[in-house]
């Protein structure tokens, strides 16, 4: 019985020995933030006004797929007027993918839906499978939470459901998100 013990305390010993020596992470994680304002092209008529600035905040270990919800959102060219796709409430989701190069460049995807009340539903897609994708500069290390500047998003959009019943093409087009800027560039 006193092996049994000693066994049992020497484990316990090693357990409470290895807490606080965890090799620090080598992946380094980033901090998507701020306010980012979104230009959409290639619609006509209410489909021509989807431009919003958005806010949200999410935190990606690289290459991992992480969700997020917008804390604000409001459309630019004033979509609340009547007849438009989104004449009250909606609500915004979206997913990120970044990635920190060792050049502290950033690669990655980005997916962002509004979904209104009426059920229409804008989705921006920024990924590789159609030309898009997201950039920008970090400035985190291994072990830290780095902060993404000058980030880019780019890709297409689309706006389904029945205010584009209509329509003699669905609408869609391509888009750039600037991040704490309202004009930027695809890298």
């Amino acid at each position: 019985m006193k092996k049994l013990a000693f066994l049992a305390l020497l484990a316990l010993a090693m357990v409470v020995s290895s807490c606080g020596t965890r090799t620090p992470t080598t992946t380094v994680e980033n901090t998507t933030g701020g306010y980012w304002e979104a230009g959409l092209t290639g619609g006509t008529g209410v489909f021509s006004q989807l431009n919003f600035v958005t806010q949200f905040s999410v935190t990606n270990v690289n290459g991992q797929t992480q969700t997020f919800t917008p804390t604000s959102f409001s459309f630019i060219n004033g979509q609340t007027q009547s007849g438009s796709c989104f004449p009250s409430t909606e609500t915004e989701a979206g997913s990120a993918t970044i990635t920190v190069l060792s050049t502290n460049q950033v690669t990655g995807s980005l997916t962002y839906t509004v979904t209104g009340a009426e059920g229409n539903v804008l989705t921006l897609s920024a990924d590789s499978s159609n030309g898009g994708g997201v950039s920008g500069t970090a400035n985190g290390t291994a072990g830290t939470i780095g902060t993404l500047s000058s980030g880019v998003a780019w890709g297409t959009w689309a706006l389904s459901g029945p205010c584009t019943s209509n329509a003699s093409q669905p609408p869609t087009g391509a888009f750039i998100m600037c991040q704490n800027t309202a004009s930027c560039t695809i890298p």
